[in-house]
């Protein structure tokens, strides 16, 4: 039975986020909440009868911030703006990201700082409790000022236009809300910008991100094992005081997880001592703690970031304690399309170090005695050559996904927002990466659960060997060649689902 996420009594955590966006956790908007966002649309009702203009309240918007609009028209002001602005194109953006999308901008509702009036928020979360999920278009936000077009989605289904999925079921907005028992919104001032000045978009992605990497992180650390032991590399590289040479908090991390995920091997026992032929191991075995532990680094400071904006209030102009409504900058995405980006080269490293152990398991010049492509029947056979060209295949495009997003920027309004953060497109493209840096580790297992098999009769340790079983409840052990396409995707999902991970800690 998942929690109920209350929403405006406490900042939302991580793990709220992915239970609303994943799960379908249901939500309630706090009581004290919903007094907050009374008292301040109070405030907003007071400046929208002054005959001085009020930006967002009583005038135009961008580059139109100078239009008065007379109190008649403003409804009519509210619904142009979000109609106008749900010009997303390209593909749907998964449901996931659309109910964090969702989830992230009722928060910031629920602050009180946004002159909402309390429906609103009401009908935000009655949204999210009845699956309805409004369809949102890849292209269309440029990070500044917020997800303008992916919020403004948000907020037409909200008012009764626009398509939406319910259970996976395309249908029209106003037979969803009615079905459901939810009144569409009529916006008055203000509100069409509260409801689309937002970073809530890059920020769902990132919290996503980060949550997914937790995992990857520690799956990185057990095929990185299978790849030493099976290999025959040395353990002796992770010991303790070595790494407390460089006391990088992420490195010490992978390099416990490595020595617990290889204690007790009697593989890696088999070839210790003077006798071993060999006075280090490669880059990519010796190393795998320092690449690990950057990219855990990297997640650290995403994740301070992440919170800071979780308990940010982005809207703009906003409506302070003392009531005053003020313009500011808050909604540009730059802090957060930064760690996007940081990220996305952070999920390359990985992912290259790990086919480069892929790669070293399949050369019988460098193996130490398995054979060549871990091949059944050399020459007949090709055994794991082309899954590792897959794997050199996307470690090829998460370079490409490397290159950041945030250092482009490209004007718009009429120049009145000349400088926009593009964080949007940072986390459309750190969504991709996660994706291939799942694959690429799901090949690395793979190989090194094959190669494990092939160092019989000696045995794997206690960590990997429970992992390489897990993997032969999907994948063949060692044979002729056979259809390999089916068992990578069968290793990516235990993978992605955090079982390879689980296997190995719960093991180890």
């Amino acid at each position: 039975m998942l929690p109920l996420v209350r929403i405006g009594a406490e900042i939302l955590t991580v793990g709220d986020v992915v239970a609303v966006a994943r799960s379908g956790a249901r939500v309630e908007v706090a009581d004290e909440a919903l007094d907050r966002i009374s008292e301040t649309r109070g405030f907003i009702e007071s400046l929208a009868a002054d005959p001085h203009p009020h930006y967002g309240v009583s005038t135009g918007f961008g580059a139109l911030a100078t239009t008065f609009i007379a109190p008649e028209r403003r409804r009519q002001l509210q619904l142009s703006l979000i109609r106008s602005h749900a010009a997303g194109t390209g593909a749907e953006v998964e449901t996931e990201v659309v109910r964090a999308l969702q989830l992230l901008r009722l928060q910031t509702l629920a602050s009180g700082r946004t002159g909402v009036r309390p429906v609103v928020a009401e009908t935000y979360a009655a949204m999210l409790n009845a699956r309805i999920t409004p369809i949102v278009r890849e292209y269309g936000s440029l990070g500044c000022s917020g997800d303008l077009a992916p919020l403004a989605h948000i907020a037409l289904a909200a008012m009764g236009e626009g398509d939406v999925r319910v259970d996976g079921v395309v249908v029209e907005a106003s037979d969803a809300l009615a079905d459901a028992g939810i009144e569409p919104l009529v916006l008055e001032e203000k509100e069409g910008l509260a409801l689309i000045n937002g970073t809530d978009g890059m920020l769902g992605m990132l919290l996503l991100a980060l949550h997914d990497l937790e995992n990857l992180m520690t799956t990185a650390d057990i095929a990185a094992a299978m790849s030493v032991e099976s290999q025959l590399g040395t353990d002796a590289v992770f010991a303790a005081d070595l790494m407390a040479l460089r006391p990088q908090d992420g490195q010490s991390v992978s390099a416990a997880h490595l020595r617990a995920f290889l204690a007790g091997s009697p593989i890696v026992a088999s070839h210790k001592g003077p006798d071993d032929g060999r006075v280090q191991d490669a880059y990519s075995l010796r190393c795998s703690p320092q690449v690990h532990g950057a990219a855990r680094d990297t997640m650290m400071h995403a994740a301070t970031i992440a919170s800071r904006e979780l308990s940010s209030v982005i809207d703009n102009p906003v409506v302070t304690i003392d009531g005053r409504i003020e313009s500011n900058g808050n909604f540009h995405g730059a802090p957060v399309a930064a760690v996007l980006d940081f990220l996305a080269i952070s999920v390359a490293d990985v992912a290259s170090i790990s086919e480069r152990r892929t790669d070293r398991a399949l050369d019988p010049a460098r193996s130490r005695g398995l054979p060549p492509f871990l091949a059944h029947e050399v020459g007949v056979d090709s055994g794991l050559m082309i899954a590792q060209y897959a794997a050199a295949g996307i470690v090829s495009e998460l370079k490409r996904l490397a290159v950041p997003a945030s250092v482009d920027s490209i004007p718009s309004s009429a120049m009145q927002e000349d400088h926009v953060s593009m964080g949007w497109a940072a986390a459309r493209k750190l969504r991709r990466a996660i994706d291939g840096l799942t694959r690429v580790l799901a090949i690395e297992v793979i190989t090194g659960a094959l190669a494990l098999d092939l160092r019989a009769p000696l045995g794997a340790g206690p960590a990997t060997g429970a992992v390489r079983d897990l993997v032969r409840t999907v994948a063949a052990g060692p044979g002729p060649d056979r259809f390999l396409s089916p068992e990578i995707e069968a290793v990516t999902e235990l993978v992605r689902s955090g079982a390879v991970a689980r296997t190995a800690k719960e093991n180890s």
